[in-house]
């Protein structure tokens, strides 16, 4: 097989270098660089004006944020096409490399996703913030009851959840709202201990069973038992207290009640780790999915409550896929999705400083290019070059010549650049930084060009 590798001025080095890295390689192939400096400006239509002969090539490799209808460059060809990785760092996964995509469509945990001031909320109310919970990834959507505060419209909440496809929980200390919450439809009932198990002869609601209280693990046994007994489902949750008031010893619970009981449904509360811990919730989520994945436990009650914990069940749903991924495949969850990843970036990918001053002595024009590397980031066009980690440090070097829009425009880029930096992040300019699943992505079709920026629209009217 003969492959021609398709690039920009800027980027033809890096490409032989990347391609020189493949093992085995089982084709030879030809490098064509196509005269324009940035590779992701390349269209579908540019090339089929610029590519030259192609005869003798069975592929044709283009960059992978170049945009256009490939199909039709296939036709007008005469030869296949094929876009690579976005990342040039990722192009030896095409030919066998390592990399390996993994399946998260599946998992086997279920979310529960309480909404806590429930008696406060009026129904279009509780329904919004259902929709978006389900839209995050959540199951089931709890209902949160509060002591001693009326609850009127209980009975007509949950048959609304249910008239929009909802399955529901009731989240109650309270024995009427449990029985309430289960004559109205209600799926499940949060949460039932030894001194009123006996509701469970009332109600047709699953119940989550919990001890007495946490010393008390013997009480949930009996529940659980007396279940077992009477051949009633049920749930149980040894509970998962906060750090520094049992955390370790309540890990230890759930750990003795999988070994005791090895095929029951088990639940693990997680907002009392993520609510009552000021630190991101990406990791903690992490880490006690891991947990829950090798207990085999079922089912997971979260809640958003504090403005840290604002998008936890979307990291919930994707931890739980990536343990699942895991597991399934009897690796650790490393290099399976990077979602979790939202501070720093899961590789080292920055170019050395010969690389980039190899770039900038190739540079005949006043666009300013930006890259970071492991000195600080590197500002240059044909008029010189400079390196900072400040964007206020640039600001005597870069002449706009009054172009109000390009100044905004690198004041953004630079920003974004001094963030990467700091984090250890991925830059490139004009992409936004990579904030994980924190962050909803709009979807970059290739066959759109990207959306004209308002500095670039006022400048064009200023034109006309």
């Amino acid at each position: 097989m003969h492959y021609l590798f398709i690039t920009g001025k800027l980027a033809e080095r890096n490409l032989s270098k990347v391609l020189d890295t493949i093992k085995d390689m089982d084709f030879t192939y030809e490098i064509r660089c196509i005269n324009i400096n940035v590779a992701a400006l390349l269209t579908t239509e540019l090339l089929a004006k610029k590519i030259d002969s192609v005869q003798g090539f069975d592929k044709i490799i283009l960059p992978g944020k170049v945009r256009g209808d490939i199909a039709e460059l296939e036709k007008s060809l005469g030869v296949k096409v094929e876009r690579g990785p976005e990342e040039l760092k990722d192009l030896p996964a095409m030919f066998g490399g390592e990399s390996l995509k993994y399946d998260l469509t599946s998992y086997e945990v279920h979310i529960f996703a309480e909404i806590t001031d429930a008696p406060f909320l009026s129904i279009p109310d509780i329904l919004l913030l259902a929709e978006s919970y389900r839209k995050d990834g959540a199951e089931i959507i709890d209902i949160g009851c509060l002591p001693d505060q009326p609850f009127p419209h209980l009975s007509e909440t949950i048959q609304e959840l249910k008239r929009n496809k909802f399955y529901v929980s009731v989240d109650s200390h309270n024995l009427e709202e449990i029985v309430e919450g289960s004559k109205s439809g209600a799926d499940y009932v949060l949460s039932l201990k030894k001194e009123n198990i006996n509701i469970i002869e009332s109600i047709d609601a699953t119940p989550v069973l919990i001890p007495n209280s946490t010393d008390d693990i013997d009480s949930l046994y009996w529940c659980i038992d007396k279940c077992i007994k009477e051949n009633k489902k049920f749930i149980a949750d040894p509970i998962l207290d906060p750090i520094n008031y049992g955390f370790t010893d309540s890990l230890v619970r759930y750990h003795q009640l999988r070994k005791d009981y090895p095929k029951i449904d088990i639940m693990m509360g997680i907002g009392n780790l993520t609510e009552l811990t000021h630190a991101d919730t990406t990791g903690i989520t992490a880490m006690l999915m891991g947990i829950i994945t090798e207990l085999k436990i079922n089912h997971i009650l979260t809640a958003q409550v504090s403005n840290h914990c604002r998008t936890v069940i979307k990291e919930t749903d994707l931890a739980r896929r990536i343990m699942y991924a895991a597991s399934s495949n009897n690796i650790t969850p490393k290099h399976i999705n990077s979602g979790l990843l939202v501070n720093h970036a899961s590789d080292k990918n920055m170019m050395d400083k010969v690389d980039i001053d190899h770039l900038y002595k190739q540079v005949k024009d006043k666009n300013y290019r930006i890259i970071m590397s492991d000195d600080g980031i590197h500002l240059f066009n044909k008029k010189g070059k400079i390196v900072a980690t400040d964007p206020y440090d640039f600001y005597d070097f870069i002449d706009v010549e009054g172009d109000i829009g390009h100044a905004y425009y690198l004041g953004i880029e630079l920003a974004r650049a001094q963030i990467a930096y700091q984090l250890g992040k991925d830059y490139e300019q004009d992409e936004e930084l990579d904030w994980g699943c924190l962050v909803n992505k709009e979807f970059d079709d290739k066959l759109e060009f990207k959306k004209t920026r308002s500095t670039y629209k006022k400048k064009k009217n200023e034109d006309t």
